[in-house]
């Protein structure tokens, strides 16, 4: 008999009345594992043509439409469908991504399997290493024009999937250690699942009482299954499901894990949070922000006149680097020097500003009711998601503009969907600390939604 998804002593987090269906569910994706290595080896071959192909092809003219041109296909069906959508995805059922379709992960850990099988050292398991990379990635992307270029797109994500594969040989035999340690997007599915519906939960009362001798989980991610409390780390790849007739996959209240009395130590979020608040809401808003922009504009003006009187022509000249900075000039779109320190100073002013803003308003909160700032951050994981969703959404809705279709509608639901992201991070908040805490958590998201309002309706 399936065991129930209901804790008997301290829950692992608030669940809803077990269903069979998605037991059975879960119990399916161990039996036919073969049917999602299949999958994933077809979406390999899919990445490899949107993201590799491309980039050896000319540069599309502004003739070209997405139905008659591979290049902008492929930046649509990446840019535009892909990663919005998987943002979606995880907020929603968790990992299932990085477990089952994500095609990076695949390679690691197809890799990995001719492992030297290394230890890990202390160095590679610092928990800041998703933070940093997502900042890097993030910054280094809009440097060089990522979502506009094939070759900035197969340098960024051809590099990370040569170095997860390259990790997978030297450590962990069968293991994806660069999803665990190092994905410069692991430290934000990590966030985004930790509200999601669906997770695997573990009966640590029926896991001691079964069978010692039951073969152990090969769990890729390195997760210690008996000890699982939480959907950050899980890949939701079935693998575990079923084990000692412990492990189901299950449904539970959207965020309880956030509330739960077994959830992660505040000492463990302290990384976490500051993705959360200076990395989803500093540095991506930034980044989402910067081009559209007239404060960016006025600044380069100003920066451009003042460097001219005073004879510092050469700030003003394009680095001719491609991989450093944006350098197209055959479709006049070049980057200078100037280009690039304003770029890089926008994104850090938005990220020290609205981070900043968030950290205050969230320490206040914490010391008032005698919690920590980084915990109470976990409760904006609904708002992040939702702006992070936002952002790249103007990927989408800009590249169908180009071909004539036009969503009257898509601003409004925009900021429907943020102020829905807010009431809910106000909701969790309230849950984790009570009501200061929530009016915390609004204020805290008041700024970032100004300069949404700001981006959407007054630029």
């Amino acid at each position: 008999m399936t065991p129930s998804c209901q804790a008997r002593a301290v829950p692992a987090c608030e669940t809803l009345p077990p269903r069979a269906g998605m037991a059975r569910l879960g119990r399916a994706m161990r039996r036919h594992r073969q049917a999602i290595l299949t999958l994933q080896w077809l979406i390999v071959l899919f990445y490899a043509v949107v993201v590799a192909l491309p980039a050896v092809l000319p540069l599309p003219t502004e003739a070209d439409r997405i139905l008659n041109n591979l290049t902008r296909f492929a930046q649509f069906l990446f840019w535009g469908l892909w990663w919005p959508f998987v943002i979606v995805s995880v907020m929603l059922v968790g990992r299932v991504w990085c477990g089952v379709f994500c095609p990076e992960g695949a390679l690691a850990e197809f890799a990995s399997h001719a492992s030297l099988n290394r230890p890990l050292p202390r160095w590679l398991k610092w928990p800041g290493w998703p933070t940093l990379a997502f900042i890097l990635t993030t910054v280094y992307g809009q440097m060089t024009s990522v979502y506009e270029y094939p070759q900035p797109a197969l340098l960024i994500l051809g590099g990370s999937t040569l170095a997860a594969m390259g990790v997978g040989l030297v450590y962990g035999k069968g293991k994806r250690v660069w999803c665990r340690h190092l994905c410069p997007v692991s430290g934000v599915f990590a966030l985004l699942a930790r509200v999601a519906p669906v997770h695997f939960h573990v009966d640590r009362d029926v896991w001691d009482a079964a069978n010692s001798h039951a073969l152990p989980v090969q769990c890729a991610p390195l997760i210690d299954i008996r000890r699982m409390n939480s959907a950050a780390a899980c890949h939701m790849c079935g693998r575990c499901a079923g084990q000692r007739n412990a492990v189901e996959l299950a449904w539970r209240v959207p965020g309880s894990e956030l509330w739960a009395p077994s959830a992660s130590p505040a000492s463990a979020d302290i990384w976490p949070a500051r993705l959360l608040v200076f990395g989803l809401l500093g540095v991506a808003l930034g980044a989402f922000q910067w081009s559209a922009s007239p404060w960016f504009v006025a600044a380069k003006q100003v920066a451009a006149a003042w460097l001219l009187d005073r004879g510092y022509f050469q700030v003003l000249e394009a680095p001719a680097h491609g991989w450093l900075l944006t350098h197209y000039p055959e479709v006049n779109d070049v980057f200078t020097w100037l280009d690039g320190g304003l770029l890089l100073a926008y994104i850090a002013m938005t990220a020290l500003v609205s981070g900043g803003w968030i950290f205050l308003c969230l320490w206040m909160a914490a010391a008032l009711m005698g919690k920590t700032w980084q915990r109470l951050a976990m409760s904006l994981i609904p708002f992040a998601g939702a702006s992070v969703f936002v952002g790249l959404s103007l990927l989408t809705t800009g590249q169908l503009f180009a071909e004539g279709i036009i969503f009257p509608w898509a601003d409004p639901a925009r900021m429907t969907l943020l102020a829905a992201g807010a009431l809910w991070s106000a909701s969790l908040a309230r849950r984790l600390a009570g009501w200061p805490s929530a009016l915390a958590a609004g204020m805290a998201c008041a700024l970032p939604l100004w300069a949404w309002y700001a981006q959407l309706y007054v630029w």
